[in-house]
């Protein structure tokens, strides 16, 4: 099912801005709206289960910390994994 939706007051500078911008990706209002509209939904829906899940995050230990095991692996050089095979 979908929904009209309407917004009144909108100020004709910020008009002419989203008329501009979807005129720049080759849009009508109509759709350039539309995508920013479920754009702002998905983001929200996407921080209700960041948050949902925040329970079950744990803490990476420094020593196991990527910017640690990227450098080490560029610090032993690319041989090593060569040898290794």
């Amino acid at each position: 099912m979908t929904v009209a939706l309407q917004i009144r007051n909108v100020p004709d500078d910020v008009r002419d801005a989203l008329v501009e911008r979807a005129s720049q990706l080759g849009q009508s209002m109509q759709a350039f709206l539309l995508d920013l509209v479920q754009r702002e939904a998905r983001l929200t829906r996407n921080a209700e289960m960041f948050q949902r899940t925040a329970g079950n995050r744990t803490t990476i230990p420094d020593e196991l910390s990527p910017e640690r095991i990227i450098r080490e692996g560029r610090d032993a050089g690319f041989d090593v994994d060569r040898d290794a095979a």
